[in-house]
């Protein structure tokens, strides 16, 4: 089974100066794909895009709703993070059973109080 480690980055929000790119959208493609080529040298495996909602402050109490845009990336983990989760480790450890089955009187543990008058 292959497990993968995700890396979740903000996409760029406008674009960059190049030689030939003269619209808005050529230079922020340009900056995409440079960012693009970046994290796949570092071995990271393109996703997808998304845009997730996400709470900011507004003024001194409010907040306000406003959308970011994400790129997800992927590759797969090194030996030793495969390891750490193998099923064996996720696996709670193990509590102690309670029992059902009610104890006998006799293995109850209490305390005998007895009344007696004292002798005046």
């Amino acid at each position: 089974m292959k497990f993968y480690e995700y890396k979740v980055i903000p996409a760029p929000k406008k674009g960059e100066k190049a030689k030939g790119a003269k619209t808005p959208a050529e230079r922020f493609a340009h900056k995409l794909t440079g960012l693009m080529n970046e994290m796949g040298a570092a071995g990271w495996e393109y996703v997808r895009a998304d845009t997730l909602p996400c709470e900011e402050r507004s003024g001194l109490t409010g907040t306000k709703s406003v959308f970011q845009n994400m790129l997800t990336f992927r590759r797969e983990s090194r030996a030793e993070a495969v390891e750490m989760l193998t099923p064996a480790a996720l696996q709670p450890k193990a509590e102690p059973k309670l029992s059902a089955i009610p104890k006998k009187p006799s293995e109850e543990p209490h305390d005998v109080v007895t009344d007696t008058p004292k002798a005046v």
